[in-house]
């Protein structure tokens, strides 16, 4: 059964972009083919915010690039991720494991309640 297409709350496409960066160095095209793959399709980065996302995050230092050869053999800028950008996948994964878990216990305490 097919996952309804989800929309990413804002701010949660820099830490999939680096959580899928920190997997191996990538070009910007196949981040967004990862994040669908692995999501079994149920989250799509928009096409106008994939390509800029990764620029960004090198501007922050958060990734590395150069570029190389890709799977079709046309040069690609792939990126890699930085000791900074590290630093800041732990921390962005510690803070949606916690937020996660404080709605998680939201949803269901509210399940209990009546209108």
């Amino acid at each position: 059964m097919a996952l309804p297409k989800a929309e990413l709350p804002q701010g949660t496409l820099d830490v999939l972009i680096l959580r899928v960066v920190a997997l191996g160095p990538i070009y910007g095209y196949a981040i967004a083919q990862r994040i669908r793959r692995i999501s079994r399709d149920s989250l799509q980065a928009m096409q106008g915010s994939q390509c800029p996302a990764p620029h960004r995050r090198e501007d922050k230092g958060l990734l590395a690039a150069e570029w190389q050869p890709s799977d079709t053999r046309r040069e690609a800028k792939f990126y890699r991720l930085t000791p900074k950008g590290r630093a800041q996948l732990k921390a962005e994964t510690a803070h949606w494991t916690r937020l996660s878990k404080n709605i998680a216990l939201l949803l269901q305490a509210a399940e209990g309640e009546t209108a």
